[in-house]
């Protein structure tokens, strides 16, 4: 039996963590019908997560505390409480049930299965890396936390039985600073849902928004703005517009689809786009951002209605990652799926998913340089080759096969596991 123990931020799949917990369960469990999910959830709250025959455990929502006191420590408290409540579980399982691994992408939870639980319950822990705690956005800020913060990322990176990383730079970096030796972490990278994301036909995903045939459109979806540069988005295609004006081009429109309401008024207020009404969120409010240049803000929408945006488009546009080393956006592999022209920040882990030939970068956070990508990958609107080759990248990044990397990792623990255990038995023979 193989153990998944996750910590989605959203049960009904509004967030990339936990759509990338969801369709990575999903086929994990078509592959391996005996893995067991653990997730918490608080009360009776929805969950999408039980048609996959999770096992739902009480959420110690200690978090909620953060009301009255904001501090992201009332979470790793939350965390560790939900580890050992697993671990309860796990041992009553493990009499019936030899579990193979414990795979874990909470870096809470990882730490304790890791230097503790694990051990004692004789249970090898995977741990799916997405980055350092230290260098998380979102993580404990109290001056005396700091040491707190190193000691999880060490337990976790350090004491489990495997690594799993996003990218082949973060598995580079472990190597570097002496936590991991190389042949301990796997890449595993993001992946796409090939139910949901496939070739789509330009006019007639126009003609369902509304939108002109005859524009050339940069397009960009996120569940978050935060962090992703969406300003030096908008900042690109006004300069960008600006540079074409009399030059007979066509209108230039660009679409943002997602991110928290206060977040997409704040980009039109930072953007100086002064509009007003609740229709300003529809395709038809067209923004008027430079001569001959739109906006289009959409709030967040389904999966399944997000194909049909991004298929309308010429460009997909990545400004910028929340992440460097470990950045692997799962955008980046929707946007392949569809096969339009790509524009990317110059990240190396960027660069291991999508070569040069197939993207055109710019150097982060550079205006000029993004402004200049949008020109070039909007000249490439019709390259065939290039949205072929983009297609075939991408099949190589469904989560199929995300699904059978990772079990090929809980292959390779196993068999090292027994290694282990002939060997000491060995040894206690002589």
């Amino acid at each position: 039996m193989l153990s998944y123990i996750a910590y989605p931020t959203s049960l009904t799949l509004r967030s990339a963590n936990a759509l990338q917990t969801y369709t990575t369960l999903r086929e994990l469990r078509a592959r391996r019908p005996d893995t067991l999910a653990l997730i918490p959830r608080w009360g009776r709250e929805p969950s999408r997560f039980a048609e996959l025959g999770v096992m739902h455990l009480p959420r110690p929502a200690i978090g909620k505390l953060s009301r009255l006191h904001r501090s992201t420590l009332l979470y790793y408290m939350e965390h560790t409480a939900f580890a050992f409540m697993c671990a309860a579980v796990l041992a009553q399982r493990q009499r019936t049930s030899p579990i193979e691994a414990v795979y874990v992408r909470q870096v809470v939870c990882a730490a304790w299965w890791s230097a503790v639980i694990g051990p004692r319950l004789g249970i090898p822990v995977i741990y799916e890396a997405h980055d350092l705690e230290a260098r998380n956005p979102s993580r404990a800020k109290e001056p005396w936390a700091q040491g707190l913060l190193y000691l999880m990322d060490r337990a976790a990176l350090s004491c489990s039985a495997a690594v799993v990383s996003l990218t082949d730079d973060f598995r580079r970096y472990l190597a570097a600073i002496g936590w991991r030796e190389p042949n301990e972490v796997f890449v595993v990278p993001d992946a796409y849902d090939e139910r949901l994301f496939a070739p789509q036909n330009r006019l007639d995903c126009r003609a369902a928004l509304g939108l002109p045939a005859d524009a050339q459109i940069v397009a960009y979806a996120g569940m978050t703005f935060a962090h992703r540069w969406l300003d030096g988005l908008v900042a690109a295609v006004k300069r960008l517009a600006h540079a074409r004006s009399g030059a007979n081009a066509p209108p230039l429109h660009l679409i943002l689809v997602g991110g928290r309401l206060a977040e997409a008024e704040a980009l039109r207020q930072n953007g100086d786009l002064r509009i007003g009404g609740a229709s300003s969120r529809d395709t038809s409010a067209a923004l008027p951002i430079a001569p001959g240049a739109f906006v289009h803000f959409i709030s967040p929408r389904p999966q399944a209605e997000v194909v049909c945006y991004l298929g309308a488009a010429d460009v997909l546009a990545i400004p910028d990652t929340v992440t460097d080393i470990t950045a692997s956006p799962l955008k980046l592999f929707e946007y392949l799926a569809l096969g339009q022209p790509l524009v990317l920040p110059d990240l190396p882990a960027l660069r291991e998913i999508v070569p040069p030939a197939a993207a055109c970068y710019f150097p982060r956070r550079d205006l000029d340089g993004l402004s200049n990508a949008l020109d070039r990958a909007l000249s490439l609107r019709a390259d065939q080759a290039g949205m072929n080759a983009r297609r075939a990248l991408a099949r190589e990044h469904t989560y199929g096969r995300r699904a059978e990397r990772i079990l090929a990792v809980v292959e390779q623990v196993t068999m090292n596991k027994r290694g282990e255990e002939r060997r000491d038995e060995e040894t206690r023979r002589r």
